[in-house]
């Protein structure tokens, strides 16, 4: 993964923000709004919210802005997602959309030399093979906006060059870590009766009600595996995870003389966003200070795969490789939605994915087309078999 200049005492930073509407795409304007003169925002893209996405472009006046809802902006130009994210006047954009509608706009950011800040999982577990593939051909770096990956992020900086990986590597492993989400204390008899509404309730973080839910089965945690395979280079036997219920410390790498490092912080995602944003320079943030005596312990524990089988599903199609990954996507997409709607129970998730990955007949993971059609079947055909199931 290679880095991006920053630095204060210079022109603003132009970014383009796609999901601006959305959780990180706020929280991201906050930055923003905290760093004055440091930021110019030059194109915003807010999926269905007409409404908050007229108050942003009335706010931070970008010339362009992307939007799949009818109606116009005032004070702006509409544009394609693609188009956005392919600005001639923009230095960063920040891929902050939910599910595949990211790949495309950040392939067209990568393609016109742009830094991307990544937000979406789905981009890297889809097609991190093309992604990265493409990302080293332009020498266009991808900067990581999930605490996880920031955190491993600035653990390595300072150490061996990125991507290597060999036997002389002084980097021996990386530790994501996992808070176990909003039902990490349930018993399986209990887990079949959760509610949508309860799924959301994440005990640390606020997020997404897609990424939420995925911390609750863990299978955020299954993708953020395969993310880092693609940002770091580091093949899958280096990378383990660990269970951290306090989510402070956000990732770990290990060294060949046994040290490890940790980046600690509290679970805001307005300090990895900022250090995305700002191309690693550090700058005051609006998050609070960590109160490391006021925590009192930090508690970890190894992962537990028979009682999240989502995270299970995912190393197994990680390992599988192909068009596997985006199979497992797809086919989570839909059930986090069937789930959401109260169409099918929290244990169904897994049920449901399990099936379709065990259904697919592998595609190779270099053709773009391939992995987005694998994508696309695997949302389908997870939503035949749920609707079987209701009917029978």
């Amino acid at each position: 993964m290679a880095e991006a200049a920053g630095g204060s005492g210079k022109a603003p930073r132009r970014l383009v923000i796609l999901g601006s509407t959305g959780s990180i795409g706020r929280q991201a304007l906050e930055v923003v709004r905290g760093l004055p003169g440091r930021f110019e925002v030059v194109g915003l893209a807010g999926g269905t919210n007409l409404e908050v996405l007229r108050q942003q472009v009335a706010e931070f006046r970008p010339r362009y802005y992307s939007s799949v809802a009818p109606g116009d902006v005032p004070g702006g130009e509409r544009v394609s997602l693609e188009a956005l994210a392919a600005l001639p006047d923009a230095d960063l954009v920040l891929v902050a959309t939910v599910g595949i509608a990211g790949l495309a706009p950040t392939l067209a950011a990568i393609r016109t030399g742009k830094p991307v800040a990544l937000a979406n999982k789905e981009v890297l577990v889809v097609a991190g093979e093309v992604v990265a593939a493409e990302a080293r051909r332009r020498g266009v770096p991808l900067l990581p906006v999930d605490s996880e990956h920031n955190a491993i992020w600035q653990c390595l900086r300072g150490e061996a060059a990125l991507g290597s990986w060999d036997d002389a590597s002084p980097v021996v492993r990386l530790i994501l870590t996992a808070s176990g989400g909003a039902f990490r204390d349930h018993t399986p008899e209990q887990l079949a009766r959760v509610t949508p509404a309860e799924a959301l309730r994440h005990p640390n973080w606020v997020m997404g009600p897609k990424v939420t839910v995925d911390s609750a089965t863990l299978l955020n945690k299954g993708f953020e595996v395969i993310e880092a395979r693609w940002l770091f280079g580091v093949p899958y036997e280096r990378i383990d995870v660990l269970m951290h219920r306090e989510s402070v410390v956000h990732s770990l790498v290990q060294f060949v003389d046994g040290s490890i490092k940790a980046q600690l912080g509290p679970p805001d995602m307005r300090l990895p966003i900022q250090y995305a944003l700002t191309c690693s320079d550090r700058a005051p943030s609006p998050a609070r200070a960590l109160d490391l005596a006021g925590l009192g312990r930090l508690t970890f524990a190894p992962m537990d795969e028979a009682r999240y089988p989502c995270f299970r599903l995912a190393r197994q199609a990680a390992l599988a490789g192909r068009s596997y990954p985006a199979v497992l996507s797809g086919a989570d997409q839909s059930a986090v939605d069937l789930f959401l709607s109260g169409a099918i129970g929290f244990l169904d998730i897994a049920r449901l994915v399990e099936e379709v990955l065990a259904e697919h007949s592998p595609a190779d993971d270099s053709n773009l087309d391939e992995l987005i059609r694998a994508n696309d079947w695997a949302a389908a055909r997870c939503r035949e078999l749920a609707a079987r199931v209701r009917s029978a």
